[in-house]
């Protein structure tokens, strides 16, 4: 199955975690991918990686958080691959610490990389997409934008901004033949989960904790959320917009 051949994507934090399992799973159906990474020897390994099986990638190091850099980035992506059909928000940050205890400079970033970031893509991309009459966007989101988190305040708070911009986007743009929605994923066992639990005093405990929280009993594994980023990118979802799924082995099950 090619449900992407000839068109383009582009995935933000494609160097690392599900961002490269979506790069790969894109790939593997025809796409052509655009990596951006801030760590550009991240995208490159991801694309090389692609590349090497056969599919087609371009790694970009970008910094969603500078506009400059997202619009050069994009510049790069246009030029070598043609104009966008499907732009991917995965890049993300956490920081897991209780409220009281986080400092302002903290909510910079977490609010720079979450949400701002993310704003900047959209606000780049989706001006090709008005004109050609047609894109998908997928952003993901976390189960921590559903039912809240503690000690990711912060995080929590970008992400449900990031399902809500995701919902108006998608009232504005109905009849632009683009469409909007989330997926939420859960506790996933990538290098992002590792730098909340190392932070923690027992993080194997930590991690039991979150295991022990989900229904079906395991962390999610990258290549868990390749399957709902796909469909919602795919023709098969072209009547559903606005819509949020969490990928979490039912840790949240909101109806």
């Amino acid at each position: 199955m090619n449900r992407f051949e000839d068109r383009t994507v582009v995935v933000t934090g494609g160097g690392g975690g599900i961002g490269t399992a979506v790069c790969a799973g894109f790939a593997a159906e025809g796409a052509r991918v655009a990596v951006l990474d801030r760590a550009p020897e991240a995208a490159s390994a991801t694309a090389a990686a692609i590349n090497s099986d056969g599919g087609r990638a371009l790694a970009v190091g970008c910094d969603i958080t500078e506009r400059s850099s997202v619009d050069a980035a994009l510049e790069r992506v246009t030029a070598e691959l043609g104009p966008i059909d499907v732009l991917v928000n995965n890049a993300g940050w956490d920081l897991f610490v209780p409220f009281v205890q986080t400092r302002p400079e903290d909510w910079s970033r977490l609010i720079d990389i979450n949400l701002v970031g993310a704003l900047h893509m959209h606000h780049a991309v989706l001006p090709g997409m008005i004109e050609r009459g047609s894109g998908r966007i997928v952003n993901v989101s976390s189960d921590a934008a559903r039912v809240g988190s503690s000690g990711e305040s912060v995080y929590a708070a970008c992400k449900a901004g990031l399902v809500a911009f995701s919902k108006t986007l998608a009232r504005e743009h109905s009849r632009d033949g683009i469409t909007f929605n989330v997926v939420c994923p859960g506790p996933t066992d990538t290098a992002l989960l590792a730098t909340v639990t190392d932070t923690a005093a027992n993080p194997e405990k930590l991690r039991e904790a979150f295991r022990r929280a989900i229904p079906m009993g395991r962390l999610g594994q990258p290549d868990d959320l390749v399957g709902a980023v796909l469909f919602f990118a795919s023709d098969a979802a072209s009547f559903v917009t606005g819509q949020v799924l969490s990928v979490s082995g039912g840790l949240t099950m909101a109806g």
